[in-house]
């Protein structure tokens, strides 16, 4: 199975006699290679079959830490074992350069945030360098570069020609510290997810994304991700987009010439609807309270202004409001129920109202109870009646005081006879919503991608032409960034006022900037063609490497940037500019690396320096360690590891290397044939482990390979036999997966030429895959009484021949004539003995 080339004519290499394994020698000597002979940039025309693979690209907030360590390991393997098996592999790199740490550095330091930013990328590359990452640096991009962000402008502009780009007014999610809105994917626990502050609401006029076209798309195409992407991603997506079936109402309110429309996902119990509870940041609130409620509103309205969604909906909260002084008519009974604001009731559910069911709705109950609202039960579970007993019933049971669903007890046809009145009387009709609420895309800072829109008083919205772009921030630094509640580009006024391209007249630019999210919703596309200057990508190009095979990122994502890529794919799809409907076959999430049980950070002083750690003991032994920590979904803790055991490890495996005295094309079948087992065994486990993302187990068998090829060189065919050669060549590819660094040095030590990426991965023989023996079980009256080691391929009357020869069958037996045997080759026999 040899797969090492002789190289003896190799002068030109650099090359050296290490009596043990120098990892820092070993680092800077295949950089150095790697980087010269382009060992991992992948050719567009290259004729093999292509694979993909794609980490979440970093944000360059400073140097690699240890998360990093681990996420890239992940990718790392797959991009190395799909070179090596022979694959035309792409494995790219870039920054996700736009955001607000950047400009938040600037105004501390007084400067321009791309200095931050671009000296970060400097000193992140070293590092992603010397961990020793199969990248195709060829391909490298930063979101902030004007190349990329143009056409960042230009696909915004494709969204909004398709009517998927709109701004509205509205009260959105407000972040008191960044002075920025937050879409609600970044809103976590009523927290900003950069900075920790609570978030507050404020209306402004917004730029949004409609996602909520595509809301029903992205959860049937989830059926194409089964089994490829973790279920728990896929259930968190399925749980924020929140299909519901159910039916819009109207209700008419006294005073106002157009019902309200309501949805419930409950129409069967309207006749128990006897009240109604409008958001208190609901346009319509303030439209229908009355002239008398109105002071008590407004005030009510600033004190909700103060808590955030998330407060509002926890179960603890206590539900407050406020009447707002007017009646609606229950449309199936004609009933006039009294209209309330309540803070537990969210603007952007529906049209901000809901119909309340106090009896069979936990909080509906709790306000009812609270202001002395009527409590109707319709549909008697058995339980007591939540009037009096002050629980909601939620359970099935038969329907009373419901006029026309009395004494049906089935939900579904309660449900269709109830909907088919609605629609008879013109007052609702059935109806499917979704939890998913648009994106909300426009930020009030600076260092982003400006929106490429320009506003007259006469024209409108006005799309920036495209010869136009892109659309160049100012420069704009220190103080000038300090957040005032308006984007600091409100203030760059020469930048602001242009002449409107279509009429000439004084008009002025947008000056809010995209959510970064945007910039990661379609980087991937652009590795495919990252000098094309004619488009966002090159559709050709995208169609020779897309959908990526292999994505590698934190479950963290799953609500923002997963789902945000799925939106915009379909959308480029749509537009013409692909031909497939989801961006990422395959995804593999990692855990975090903590310390002591927690998340590292300074506060808690448990903080651990990767490039202290990768000094000490080598990359090859923290990328080993990260790696054989767990699985990689799982968070591993660093104060349980070893990275210098891993060294050691590292260390043996290197001196294999240097015992062989196998020559050159040796034929490993005139080899040990035990030693040769294990090394076929290893192959079709490693590549099979591999496959299944079980990284952690595969290095388990790389060291018991290890450690076997050691046993046979000491105590039994010694260092000359082909196997063990065979062996050994193999521990240095599977090493080259987790420990690139040590394989290749093993690899010339062993005769390879360089680089050990492009050797050839082996495949494991079938005949060395067949064990000698096996362990045959035997019974006697269902009780084990031996276990014996025959070959597999053992016949029915020699397994009973050794079987009575046991001497503990024997004496189980004794003496007793055999009634019945029972034979599952090779694991058992069963003997039954007669009286």
């Amino acid at each position: 199975m040899s797969q090492v080339e002789d190289t003896s004519q190799d002068a030109g290499r650099p090359r050296a006699d290490y009596s043990g394994y120098d990892a820092a020698a070993a680092e800077a000597k295949w950089q150095r290679f790697w980087a010269e002979d382009e060992t991992f940039v992948a050719h567009d025309d290259d004729p093999r079959e292509r694979r993909y693979v794609l980490d979440m690209f970093p944000y360059p907030s400073g140097d690699l830490h240890m998360g990093h360590a681990e996420a890239y390991a992940m990718g790392d393997v797959l991009a190395r074992i799909w070179r090596m098996q022979g694959y035309n592999v792409m494995h790219p790199i870039g920054w996700d350069a736009f955001g607000l740490p950047a400009e938040n550095a600037a105004i501390r330091n007084d400067e321009h945030p791309a200095r931050w930013t671009y000296a970060n990328i400097e000193t992140q590359k070293k590092s992603f360098k010397r961990y020793g990452l199969s990248l195709d640096w060829s391909r490298e991009l930063h979101t902030c570069d004007e190349e990329y962000y143009r056409w960042t402008q230009w696909l915004f502009l494709q969204f909004f020609d398709k009517g998927l780009a709109y701004r509205k007014d509205g009260y959105v999610n407000w972040c008191p510290t960044d002075q920025t809105v937050l879409a609600n994917e970044q809103v976590k626990e009523g927290l900003c997810d950069r900075c920790g502050s609570v978030v507050t609401k404020r209306e402004l006029n917004q730029w949004y994304f409609r996602i909520t076209d595509y809301a029903q798309e992205l959860l049937d195409d989830m059926s194409q991700l089964e089994g490829k992407w973790p279920d728990r991603v896929l259930a968190m997506q399925r749980n924020w987009i929140g299909r519901s079936e159910g039916a819009w109402v109207q209700f008419a309110i006294e005073g106002r010439d157009e019902p309200v429309t309501v949805f419930t996902t409950r129409p069967d119990t309207l006749y128990g609807a006897s009240f109604m509870v409008v958001a208190p940041d609901a346009p319509l609130a303030d439209e229908i309270v009355s002239d008398e409620c109105r002071p008590a509103f407004e005030a009510y309205l600033e004190k909700v202004k103060k808590t955030n969604d998330i407060e509002r909906q926890s179960t603890e909260h206590v539900k407050t409001g406020v009447p707002l002084g007017v009646s609606a008519i229950n449309p199936v009974n004609g009933e006039r129920i009294p209209v309330w604001s309540g803070d537990y009731v969210l603007s952007e559910y529906g049209s901000g109202a809901i119909m309340a069911v106090p009896a069979h709705d936990q909080r509906d109950l709790d306000f009812a109870r609270t202001y002395g609202l009527p409590v109707r039960m319709v549909i008697d579970t058995g339980e007591p009646d939540p009037a009096s007993s002050g629980i909601a019933t939620t359970g099935d049971g038969d329907y009373v005081n419901s006029a026309l669903l009395d004494g049906l007890s089935d939900v579904a046809s309660a449900k269709e006879r109830i909907i088919a009145k609605l629609e008879a009387d013109g007052t609702g009709e059935s109806a499917v919503t979704y939890r998913l609420r648009d994106w909300l895309l426009s930020r009030q800072r600076f260092w982003g991608c400006p929106i490429p829109i320009i506003h007259c008083p006469d024209c409108g919205e006005v799309p920036v032409p495209e010869d136009q772009l892109p659309v160049r921030l100012p420069d704009l630094r220190g103080e000038a960034l300090a957040p005032k509640g308006v984007s600091p580009l409100a203030a760059a006024t020469e930048w602001k006022q242009v002449p409107c391209p279509r009429c000439g007249g004084d008009a002025e630019r947008d000056t809010d900037t995209m959510d970064t999210f945007v910039d990661s919703s379609w980087y991937f596309f652009r590795y495919c063609s990252p000098q094309y200057a004619e488009g966002a990508f090159r559709p050709e190009q995208v169609r020779l490497w897309s959908p990526v095979d292999q994505y590698v990122g934190g479950v963290e994502h799953a609500t923002m940037h997963l789902l945000y890529a799925r939106f915009f794919t379909k959308v480029l799809r749509d537009l013409g500019l692909l031909d497939f409907d989801e961006p990422f076959t395959r995804l593999l999430n990692q855990g975090q690396v903590i310390n002591k049980g927690k998340a590292m950070s300074k506060s808690l002083g448990n903080g651990v320096d990767l490039g202290a750690q990768l000094d000490e003991y080598g990359v090859d032994a923290v990328r080993l360690t990260v790696v054989f920590a767990g699985p990689p979904a799982d968070d591993i803790d660093w104060a349980d590891l070893s990275p210098a055991s891993s060294l050691r490890f590292l260390q043996r495996a290197h001196r294999l290397a240097q015992d062989v005295r196998a020559p050159h094309g040796a034929d490993p079948s005139a080899g040990d044939k035990q030693l040769r087992k294990v090394t076929h065994r290893a192959i079709a486990e490693i590549t099979e482990l591999v496959a299944g993302g079980r990284f952690n187990v595969a290095v388990a068998r790389v060291m018991e390979l290890v450690n076997a090829t050691r046993k046979a060189i000491d105590t039994t065919v010694g260092a000359a036999d082909p196997a063990v050669r065979e062996a050994v060549e193999f521990t240095a590819q599977a090493l080259s997966l987790f420990a690139p660094y040590v394989a290749e040095e093993m690899w010339e030590l062993l005769g390879g030429a360089p680089s050990i990426a492009n050797s050839t991965w082996p495949t494991a023989e079938d005949a060395l895959l067949v064990a000698d023996e096996t362990t045959m079980v035997v019974q006697v009256q269902g009780k084990v009484r031996a276990k014996l080691q025959v070959s597999p391929d053992i016949t029915e009357d020699a397994a009973l021949e050794m079987a009575l020869a046991d001497p503990n069958v024997q004496r189980a037996l004794n003496g007793r004539p055999i009634r019945k045997t029972i034979t599952k080759l090779p694991r058992m026999v069963s003997i039954v003995p007669g009286t």
